[in-house]
């Protein structure tokens, strides 16, 4: 032992968290002695994983605890992470003044060791903890780590830096080159089997530990995962770990992840990547509509992997598929994987019927109801021009190019795939700025047909409520816009509002004369629907109107208790918009027998069609 010995005064170290509690410390209650010299000049910095043997005696000599075996330890030595890990007050003072490969002597008053009242760590009874103490240390190493359980059970030191900022998930799959270890040495290597160690998460296949710590890598790390017992317990005899292993290092380096998505949450569309693609997820993805470049093969897994299409063998002459996204060409499960892809991707897309060939025109060779594997591989992608730099004749051009794409689709019935088209452009208007008037005028009527063809895909969807507010916003510009007039006035007669649409209706013909004979006979779908509703109530309300007047007001009354909490007074105000609410309530009392009933039913009728039209 070397006659130095330092006497301790409270770590001044700015690394420190500073919401960790001042320790007091007296001169005597600390006291060091150097045996061994360590090497370098660096020294344990907070958040660096240590790696030391103790063994702590009494002033007497009594060996009381020690990790070392020849003096009755398990030989595997601590590991602790400065300013995290549960430790004595002596420890956490001395050690960060230590160096790597260094052996000194600590004398400690019960104060700083496991004497002090608020001591984080446990000690079994009849250890001497009022006495005071001598800790034998060697620092055998210390790094940095990434903490990655909470509870410090484990943590990662990074050997080398990965490639990009991808990590695996459940369901993800991954191959890396693995080497396991404990303190009796290496219990497996996948370098040995000469290939690398393939499992997939969240399938208990490997220890917790290693799925928690490969989890927060990238492609190509390389890594070393420390794992306490907890996670790593059960055994696993894949890697022939034992029960009783206090700590297992993992070296890991990551050579593929392989990403393995469920598109619709439910398993009916499961993307897996095959083959890695180039660049960054998602950033060089044809995320927005793009000009595709694929090969794809089709296969049925469950008629024994028979192949019904292949580009490679069945499209002119071995040529590439090349279509635009966003225009329905292909169907609809494998367009939505091809755009979570990376240029020269290879994938595997398994699909149930509803996504593959249900609503898309099927092969003959693909049964009714099949599931569908896609092998694709997309070579490139093209994204849609931009139109910066682009004169407002040519983003015009373009605009006419999108919108007959649009137009198409509305005719196949792809109503929500054409209102994409529609908004789309409609977004990007919101950066274009007429120079003149003319353009401005020309820019106007073409922002005002794109709204009324969203208004007519809501329609044709059903949702009559966001029709009627795509043509609002038409008329909000030009309240005299009759093609705007028509389609609301169509979408307010879908929802059983006759009196706005007749308003709307009427209005044409004030507008423009010529529209009048349309406008008529939208008056007359009107009329007929209106008797057809005063029908369905009478039949609706059959049997009341041989019941005396008072009979049917307190039906009336009862009806009102039962009904929806928002069928309230305030729709009707729509009907009498001359109106106050005192004289709809005089009104109301005057109604005759049958105008009661329509009441009523005006009431159904508009709660039943507003719950079919709501925005969900």
């Amino acid at each position: 032992m070397e006659d130095r010995t330092e006497e301790f005064r409270p770590s001044q170290d700015k690394n420190k968290d500073s919401s960790s509690k001042k320790i007091n410390i007296s001169p005597g209650d600390l006291m060091k002695a150097i045996i061994r010299p360590g090497e370098g000049d660096t020294r344990p910095q907070q958040g660096d994983q240590i790696v030391f043997h103790y063994t702590t005696r009494t002033t007497d000599g009594v060996i009381v605890e020690s990790t070392k075996s020849e003096y009755g330890g398990k030989g595997a030595p601590c590991r602790l992470v400065l300013g995290k890990s549960k430790m004595i007050k002596g420890w956490e003072e001395s050690i960060p003044t230590m160096l790597k490969g260094e052996v000194s002597m600590l004398k400690v008053k019960p104060a700083l060791h496991y004497g002090d009242e608020e001591c984080p760590v446990a000690v079994p009874e009849g250890f001497p903890t009022m006495d005071e103490l001598m800790f034998e240390i060697e620092l055998n190493d210390f790094f940095k780590v990434k903490v990655v359980a909470d509870d410090l059970g484990v943590v990662k030191r990074v050997l080398k830096e990965g490639e990009g900022w991808e990590t695996a998930r459940e369901p993800y799959e991954v191959k890396v080159w693995l080497t396991v270890r404990t303190s009796k040495g290496i219990l497996f290597s996948s370098s040995k089997e000469k290939e690398p160690f393939h499992f997939t998460f969240g399938k208990q296949e490997v220890p917790a530990g290693l799925e928690l710590g490969v989890g927060t890598m990238t492609r190509k790390e390389k890594s070393i995962i420390y794992a306490s017992h907890q996670y790593i317990v059960p055994s696993f005899s894949v890697l022939g770990l034992p029960l009783d292993s206090e700590e297992v290092e993992f070296e890991v380096e990551v050579i593929q992840i392989i990403q393995v998505r469920d598109m619709v949450g439910n398993g009916q569309l499961i993307k897996r990547r095959i083959h890695d693609g180039q660049g960054e997820f998602p950033m060089d993805c044809p995320l927005q509509d793009s000009r595709l470049c694929i090969h794809y093969k089709g296969i049925l897994p469950d008629d024994g992997g028979k192949v019904f299409y292949d580009t490679r063998r069945d499209h002119n002459g071995g040529q590439p598929l090349v279509f635009g996204s966003g225009e329905g060409l292909v169907p609809e499960g494998l367009e939505m994987c091809i755009k979570l892809m990376l240029p020269g991707e290879v994938a595997c897309v398994t699909s149930a019927p509803e996504y593959a060939y249900d609503k898309f025109p099927r092969p003959e060779s693909v049964p009714e109801g099949a599931t569908v594997q896609w092998e694709v591989e997309l070579l490139n992608f093209e994204k849609a021009k931009d139109w910066t730099g682009l004169t407002f004749q040519e983003i015009m051009e373009e605009v006419d190019i999108i919108k007959a794409t649009g137009n198409r689709l509305f005719k196949e019935g792809k109503y929500d795939l054409a209102k994409t088209k529609y908004e789309k452009v409609l977004r990007d208007f919101n950066h274009v700025n007429p120079q003149d008037d003319e353009e401005g005028k020309t820019f106007a009527q073409a922002r005002s047909q794109l709204h009324l063809n969203v208004a007519a895909c809501f329609q044709k969807m059903g949702e009559c409520i966001k029709s009627i507010e795509s043509c609002n916003k038409v008329l909000d510009e030009n309240p005299f816009h009759v093609k705007a007039l028509y389609r609301r006035g169509m979408a307010y007669m879908a929802t059983g509002d006759f009196d706005e649409a007749r308003v709307d209706f009427q209005m044409m013909i004030t507008v423009d004369k010529a529209t009048e004979p349309d406008a008529n006979a939208a008056l007359m779908k009107l009329k007929r629907k209106e008797q057809e509703a005063e029908a369905k109530a009478r039949k609706q309300f059959k049997g009341l109107f041989d019941k005396k007047p008072g009979e049917l007001s307190n039906l009336e009354d009862r009806g009102m208790e039962k009904a929806p909490a928002d069928a309230t007074e305030e729709p009707l105000l729509r009907d009498c918009p001359d109106q106050s609410n005192d004289n709809i309530s005089s009104k109301k009392g005057s109604l005759g027998h049958m105008s009661k009933i329509m009441y009523l039913w005006k009431r159904l009728q508009r709660t039943s069609i507003s719950q079919r039209c709501a925005i969900l």
